[in-house]
């Protein structure tokens, strides 16, 4: 190993402390495929470089199961000894450059070495009959509880998720339905029957007669015009020149059909004629 030289730089004299030696002309490493056989002098490592993070980990917990774990201890007796000082290690890399990290970290480091400080003392006399108290146990809560949770939402982020492992599939299937013709409203019978009125004014006869009407009658006149006809126009039913009388009579008693369903109103669109048949029934 190179000896520091105190006339280096500080990061330059960590280089030199920590590269190896070359030995019968061994590169060193390797730049774009090619061997060094000796460090640049002029080469800059930035001090962030060589900085150790423990983001990794969740939190104090999270690393001092990790130890647990890695050197297969028990966690229900843990030796305290060992795991302060790796735990002590880890943390010392990062206390000098990044102490917000380290913070909670080092609260942690006091932690272990009261348990460990205590677990040194002769324990306190208890009542007859009763164990004495283990400095560990609120540890050991702890770090059970946290592995409990770690477990938990380990196994809940295994469980599929939109978005990340599967996207919801999408079909749009185009269905020929059966065409459905629009309820007529009784606004648009108000206007066909307007423009029905406003054409048998045009053909009125002068001669006045009084006549008495049936609306029985015409009910019946109109199931006799619509039989066997699969539709009639709205405006057939109706004939201008028997005058006012009769369009009105005739006009009621389609209504009166449509009241007992016995006739069907129908309408292809909007503004579209209007068109009368008899009501269908099963048979």
């Amino acid at each position: 190993m190179h000896p520091a030289d105190p006339t280096l730089p500080n990061d330059e004299a960590h280089i030199a402390s920590v590269m190896p030696e070359v030995i019968d002309n061994v590169a060193v490493a390797r730049l774009y495929g090619e061997p060094l056989f000796a460090m640049p002098q002029d080469l800059y490592i930035p001090p962030d470089a060589l900085e150790v993070f423990l983001e990794a980990f969740q939190g104090p917990l999270d690393l001092l199961l990790y130890l647990i774990r890695k050197q297969n201890f028990n966690i229900l007796d843990i030796p305290m000894a060992a795991l302060t000082r790796q735990y002590l290690s880890y943390v010392d890399e990062i206390r000098s450059r990044n102490l917000e990290l380290a913070a909670e970290y080092l609260l942690m480091a006091a932690m272990l070495i009261e348990i460990k400080s205590r677990m040194l003392l002769p324990p306190k006399k208890v009542a007859e009959g009763q164990e004495p108290e283990d400095p560990r146990a609120e540890l050991v809560r702890r770090l059970l509880e946290y592995e409990q949770m770690k477990l938990a939402a380990a196994k809940l982020n295994e469980v599929p998720q939109f978005g990340r492992d599967f996207l919801r599939a999408q079909v749009y299937i185009e269905q020929s339905l059966q065409p459905r013709f629009p309820d007529v409203h009784v606004v648009e019978l108000q206007q066909a029957w307007a423009d029905i009125l406003k054409r048998a004014k045009l053909v009125q006869h002068h001669k006045i007669s009084r006549e008495e009407l049936s609306v029985r009658e015409h009910m019946s006149i109109v199931l006799k015009h619509l039989q066997g006809k699969r539709f009639v126009e709205f405006e057939n039913l109706f004939n201008p020149e028997q005058g006012v009388p009769v369009l009105v009579v005739t006009f009621i008693a389609l209504l009166e059909l449509a009241k007992e369903t016995l006739i069907e109103i129908t309408q292809a669109e909007a503004f579209a004629p209007i068109y009368v048949r008899l009501a269908y029934t099963p048979t």
